[in-house]
Parts: structure tokens; C-alpha cells; sequence
């Protein structure tokens, strides 16, 4: 595809975001569950191929996976399998468990339609499904343990510096 094709593409969704700017906010979200046999999450994609293209929201085909619900999938996945090597650490009966994460983008900003608007997620929601007779404080404590070893949450969390380069 080349740069004529991309716009032709994105134009209609540039401006109906323009016209209304509710239409370019999409939550994306990502789901694993616990393995109870070892430490491992398992992340449901639904797709089989990790092939990454754009988002519907910016002209993509929908068909590639959107590096936005990869980053969720990738937080899901080491929240899944921290929360479990933590659980395994602690002796912390746990049955089934789940992991989801939803995050909100406003694609005006990554397709440049509105200075204002943000590029990136504005909020990322971590939420787990615990099947466990575990006290309350247990399950605080894990959770505590969790979000402080689980290196993704906390890549995201603490705004590393990053740089970009390119090399020939």
C-alpha cells in the first residue's frame, strides 16, 4: 500500500472523527486465563497469525492484529503468569482465574485529527477472576505483589524514557 492509497483510505474515518469525536474513541481489550497445571497464562487472540496491521478505526482490514490489543494481550499474559508465580510463592489456594484488560484509545489522535486528542490509551483497566476461599488480605496481598513484580504493568506504569532511532 502506498501513501495515496492509505489516505484515500483514512480520509472518510479522518472525517467522520471530525464530525463527531465519539466515533473515534474504541475500547480494546484482552483475556487470558490462569494454566493450573503451571506457571502460564494462556491469551486468547482469536486469531492465528501474529501478523500486525492497522486498527478498522484508521482504514486497517481488521484481519492483521492491532499492536494496541497486542499491548493489552502482553500485559494480560504477564499479569496472568505473575499473579500465578506469586500465588505458587505464597501458597495461595486458587482455583480457576481470569485476566482481562481494557483500554480506551481516542484514534483522533493517531490518525491526527485533533491536536488535542491523545495518542495512546487514556486509561488501561487490569480486572482478575479469582476462584479462591482466601482471606480478603490474601487476595490484597497478591494482588499488591502482582502489580509490583508484573513487568509489563510496570513498564506501562512507569513511563520509561524511550527513544527512537534509525540505522542504515
Amino acid at each position: 500500500m502506498d501513501a495515496t492509497a492509505l489516505k484515500a483510505m483514512q480520509a472518510p474515518l479522518k472525517e467522520a472523527y471530525r464530525e463527531d469525536a465519539a466515533r473515534a474513541l474504541i475500547t480494546l481489550r484482552a483475556r487470558g486465563s490462569l494454566d493450573d497445571q503451571s506457571i502460564a497464562c494462556k491469551v486468547e487472540t482469536g486469531r492465528a497469525l501474529a501478523v500486525a496491521g492497522l486498527h478498522p478505526a484508521t482504514g486497517g482490514s481488521g484481519l492483521e492484529l492491532c499492536s494496541g490489543d497486542m499491548l493489552l494481550e502482553a500485559l494480560v499474559a504477564c499479569a496472568g503468569v505473575t499473579l500465578k508465580a506469586v500465588a505458587t510463592a505464597l501458597e495461595f489456594k486458587l482455583g480457576n482465574a481470569t485476566v482481562e484488560a481494557e483500554g480506551d484509545l481516542d484514534f483522533r489522535g493517531t490518525l491526527g485529527v485533533a491536536r488535542g486528542a491523545p495518542v495512546g490509551f487514556r486509561e488501561i483497566r487490569l480486572k482478575f477472576s479469582l476462584d479462591t476461599d482466601e482471606p480478603q488480605e490474601r487476595i490484597d496481598s497478591l494482588l499488591k505483589l502482582t502489580e509490583r513484580y508484573c513487568v509489563v504493568f510496570q513498564t506501562i506504569n512507569s513511563k520509561p524514557a524511550l527513544s527512537v532511532s534509525a540505522g542504515r
